[in-house]
């Protein structure tokens, strides 16, 4: 019964692939398609540890002798399946695309990020029709900020809500009402782009934006979240300023 001691061990193993998975992509130790098949392998160490530990724990003879080596068996092993599987459900859950615009009939246009993602699964160009419906299925509330002052007063606001949301600034140009920015994401270190367009509406302003990743099929929502964020935050700095 001393190999069932090993259980929480090989549990351990599974959290411990799970929490590497992205740091080390993100460092480039490995490509980010190996840290998610390191992801897969914890999910089905997980998930064997717990259900096994829960099997095991049903038994009176290992109850009494190692009732605690397996109930850490199933912590352990449900805190690695947990975070994974909620992940899947909100991936299923969204629409399977990775390019959102508050402006899908004439989305901003990526002009100094586009030569940083030449080499990028995803192109730089907008898929159309076809990702402007499953958009406007999945988000249909995502929209542009109209704002009454003038694109020359919100311009310099623009940048400052950009720079607060911890992008890098590829390009400012006042001009055309352009800014382009790029997020790196927290666990895997994935960049997205960011283009922000000011244009006049009346005697206001429209202000558009398009995020799009730059490797993968579904954002899992991260897109459509940064322009909520990002559009939010502008909207707070005009009222203030």
């Amino acid at each position: 019964m001393k190999i069932l001691r090993l259980l929480p061990v090989v549990a351990a193993i599974g959290l411990a692939l799970l929490l590497l998975a992205g740091p080390g992509s993100r460092m480039a130790l490995w490509d980010f398609r190996f840290g998610f098949t390191l992801m897969r392998v914890a999910l089905y160490v997980g998930a064997a540890c717990t259900v096994l530990g829960i099997v095991l724990a049903l038994v009176p003879k290992v109850r009494m002798e190692q009732l605690g080596a397996m109930l850490l068996s199933i912590f352990i092993g449900a805190a690695t399946v947990t975070p994974i599987l909620l992940q899947v459900k909100k991936a299923r859950s969204l629409p399977y695309i990775h390019d959102l615009t508050t402006d899908t009939v004439n989305p901003p246009v990526f002009v100094d990020v586009a030569p940083l993602r030449a080499d990028a699964p995803n192109p730089v160009e907008y898929g159309g029709d076809e990702i402007a419906a499953k958009q406007r299925a999945g988000y249909p509330d995502l929209g542009p900020l109209r704002v009454s002052k003038a694109p020359e007063a919100v311009f310099e606001p623009a940048v400052a809500a950009a720079e607060a949301m911890g992008w890098e600034i590829v390009a400012t140009e006042p001009a055309e009402g352009r800014i382009e920015a790029t997020e790196t994401t927290f666990w895997f270190g994935f960049k997205d782009d960011v283009v922000i367009r000011i244009r006049p509406d009346g005697s206001g302003s429209i202000i558009d934006m398009r995020s799009k990743s730059r490797v993968g099929g579904s954002d899992i929502g991260a897109n459509a979240a940064r322009i909520e964020r990002y559009l939010a935050e502008l909207s707070g700095r005009l009222e203030n300023g």
